[in-house]
């Protein structure tokens, strides 16, 4: 004996003869569904782009607020050494031996690793990242240690969008 079972959903009206077709169609358009939720800015930023041309934020680094320039040339997160004492890390202990390459020339950095960097609802737990010797730097850099794990970031003429992963 053949069931049939109709499937209402977002104005579609599904016709299924057999359950286990209706559970696999049930199934598809709740990930549909999820799908379409998370790319609405679940998990996701939107950053205006400044008269600079720069795109600022505001984060936080170990739940302490600091602006910070994305920087999609810079391999890491850089903090400036001010930002890295207001946030508590040990930077005392700190060996400045990594050479690294700025918009004013070469420095040397400490490597660090941040407990937990949020940018609105994207947060991420041990980024690595750089801090930079007193007054060398003026401006701490969102650089890729944090932006390849979104799930994706995109430009655009006015703004900047970052989407974090589910």
């Amino acid at each position: 004996m053949a069931m049939a079972i109709l499937v209402a959903s977002a104005g579609s009206i599904f016709a299924v003869q057999e359950p286990a077709v209706f559970h696999g169609v049930a199934r598809s358009m709740l990930k549909t569904i999820s799908l379409h939720l998370n790319r609405n800015n679940i998990r996701a930023v939107e950053v205006a782009r400044a008269a600079s041309g720069d795109f600022i934020l505001h984060a936080k680094v170990n739940g302490v607020g600091t602006p910070m320039v994305i920087d999609t040339g810079a391999t890491s997160v850089v903090l400036t050494y001010e930002t890295a004492k207001a946030v508590g890390l040990p930077i005392e202990l700190a060996d400045f031996d990594t050479e690294i390459e700025t918009a004013g020339g070469r420095v040397k950095a400490a490597r660090l690793t941040l407990d937990r960097l949020a940018v609105g609802k994207l947060v991420e737990l041990s980024v690595p990242a750089l801090v930079v010797p007193r007054g060398q730097m003026k401006t701490n850099l969102l650089g890729m240690s944090f932006l390849n794990r979104l799930e994706s970031w995109e430009v655009r003429p006015d703004k900047l969008l970052l989407h974090g992963y589910p």
